[in-house]
């Protein structure tokens, strides 16, 4: 039996508090549109993101179990984390601490040192921004919600790398129907369908956008965007709809940076899927933070009659 996910404890993470402030504001705005409740953690920390896990991949599964230890505490059995890293790290920070002893041992030891409840493996789930739509409203409802149809917009949905890998830390994934696939995601593609689109098919849609290597090799960074930009064009896609913080400044800023380093300009518009699907839902483009994007796709919004 499903449980009920009108409510959940929320994650947003660093990059939400930041570069990715657009997604935080159009991911309220679509549950608050939807009746649905988002708790944010009080006095949460950084997962560990690249740094810390570089640097110590234990101290990084406590940072995430830190996390999950606020949501228990919180009285919730559910976190909600919208951006893919922050998914990623406490998915596998539950991993770890059901599978690695010595994992276990440092969580213990750094949660009694900060003198906190020592987070136990099983106690909550981690779920994406897609896991919760899917599941507390479902396709059904979302189009039936449906104001200003997505109608006559072709999308190439994109969902990054660490939506999906690696496997074994998701393992909610590929159980069959209903489920999320690791090979080749749906949950976006569902959504924005219910709400009018035209998915195209775009086989980049897991492709890395080397966000983890913008500072130090942008040049590749730059190639590996191109790469999804170009093949999303190809595909016939107005727009690239993102689920990640990162992925989604990776694709604004290095569209630019082709065209003004590589001499390579692409024209595709790139907003978050929750920005799409508050514009469908009847949201202003101001109520989703269109206007806060690194690129303008105000125009194009205005063009389809959803602005």
């Amino acid at each position: 039996m499903e449980k009920d996910l009108k409510k959940v404890a929320y994650y947003p993470g660093c990059a939400l508090e930041g570069t990715g402030y657009a997604y935080n504001k159009s991911t309220k705005a679509v549950a608050k549109e939807l009746g649905l409740g988002l708790v944010e953690l009080k006095n949460w920390n950084c997962c560990g993101a690249m740094e810390v896990k570089n640097i110590d991949p234990k101290i990084q599964t406590y940072l995430s179990a830190r996390n999950l230890s606020i949501a228990e505490d919180m009285g919730f059995d559910t976190v909600m984390a919208p951006c893919n890293g922050c998914y990623h790290n406490l998915k596998k920070a539950e991993y770890d601490l059901t599978h690695d002893d010595k994992s276990v041992e440092v969580n213990t030891r750094l949660s009694n040192k900060a003198g906190h409840k020592t987070y136990e493996a099983g106690k909550v789930e981690t779920i994406h921004a897609l896991d919760w739509l899917k599941r507390a409203v479902g396709d059904e409802e979302i189009s039936r919600r449906v104001k200003k149809s997505l109608k006559g917009i072709k999308v190439a949905n994109y969902y990054g790398c660490m939506y999906t890998r690696p496997r074994h830390i998701f393992p909610e994934k590929d159980q069959g129907p209903g489920s999320e696939s690791s090979s080749n995601p749906h949950f976006m593609d569902d959504i924005l369908a219910a709400a009018g689109a035209e998915n195209v098919s775009f086989p980049l849609k897991t492709a890395c956008c080397g966000g983890a290597h913008t500072l130090s090799d942008s040049d590749t960074s730059t190639k590996l965007v191109l790469n999804i930009l170009t093949a999303a064009e190809a595909a016939g896609a107005d727009v690239i709809a993102t689920e990640c913080p990162t992925c989604h400044t990776g694709l604004e800023m290095h569209q630019v940076r082709a065209e003004k380093e590589f001499g390579k300009k692409t024209n595709v518009k790139i907003l978050q899927f929750t920005q799409l699907l508050g514009l469908a839902l009847g949201l202003s483009s101001r109520k989703v933070g269109a206007h806060e994007n690194f690129s303008d796709a105000r125009d194009f919004i205005k063009e389809k009659g959803l602005g």
